[in-house]
């Protein structure tokens, strides 16, 4: 270990895990290439398009825009691990039904800013979901079918709530 490098001990979709990374190493890049979590993708990395977004420490950020030793520490959820859990196989199905996905690139970050969203549990406009998912770029569907999407789920589950 040197000046450019630091171990890092982290929690990864509920998995505790330690790394000697560089210090100058997104936290992106330490997911992608150390772990093998290649779900969130590299976009614009200026934290502009979502590409890269996961949730650290439960609030959703830009992978891109965070340095691994920055995430020393936190705990870390990316679209692997909210698919594993289970929390958003609903919101992935309607995005499968809706046809709001095409080349996928932006779906993983539309998928966790979509969770926020879905996990605040109070009702939305469409104008309201448009809004929240702003920061997510898409250059196949034309955001239609991705509202749709979201909207759908959030209904569905407002409608089983107790």
């Amino acid at each position: 270990m040197n000046e450019e490098t630091q171990i890092i001990t982290l929690t990864v979709n509920g998995e505790q895990v330690s790394r000697l990374v560089a210090v100058r190493q997104h936290l992106v890049d330490f997911l992608r290439t150390e772990l093998g979590l290649t779900g969130s993708h590299l976009g614009c990395e200026h934290g502009i398009c979502g590409a890269c977004s996961v949730r650290v420490d439960g609030d959703v950020l830009r992978g891109c825009l965070i340095l691994a030793v920055q995430a020393d520490g936190a705990e870390v959820e990316t679209v692997e691990g909210l698919t594993e859990s289970g929390e958003i196989s609903d919101l992935q199905d309607n995005f499968v039904e809706r046809g709001a996905l095409q080349c996928g690139f932006c779906t993983p970050g539309m998928l966790i800013t979509a969770a926020e969203l879905l996990l605040q549990g109070t009702p939305k406009t469409r104008d309201e979901i448009r809004e929240f998912l702003s920061g997510n770029f898409c250059r196949c569907t034309g955001y239609h079918a991705i509202i749709d999407a979201v909207e759908t789920t959030l209904n569905q589950r407002l409608e089983n709530s107790p």
